[in-house]
């Protein structure tokens, strides 16, 4: 079956950098853009970035554009997102997923950034 495994969070200052990783199985990783999302208790999912197929495109929400990078192994079928100069509002669960609404996500791991 599909599964997504993400890893990497954990607790930072303002301004650390941490690196997601999302180790996938049971899908032809290749054949599907994938996707991070980040939610916080008591709000609803949010589009983070995207990357394609072949990593020549991507997207980001704007307030994380030029501190994330998302990236992708597509020989290790896993998904990266590189966060930078992180802010306390960027404290959430990040998933990644193979839908932009996280229909299809892992279970999630918890960033939390404090001043």
């Amino acid at each position: 079956q599909v599964q997504l495994v993400e890893s990497g969070g954990g607790w930072a200052h303002r301004g650390d950098s941490l690196r997601l990783s999302c180790a996938t199985s049971g899908f032809l990783f290749t054949a599907y853009s994938m996707y991070w999302v980040r939610q916080v208790p008591g709000k609803g999912l949010e589009w983070v970035s995207t990357i394609n197929q072949d990593s020549s495109v991507k997207y980001y929400k704007d307030s994380v554009q030029g501190r994330f990078t998302i990236s992708r192994d597509n020989a290790r079928k896993t998904l990266y997102l590189q966060m930078n100069n992180l802010k306390p509002e960027d404290t959430a669960t990040y998933y990644c997923a193979r839908d932009q609404w996280g229909n299809l996500r892992g279970q999630g791991t918890q960033v939390t950034v404090s001043s």
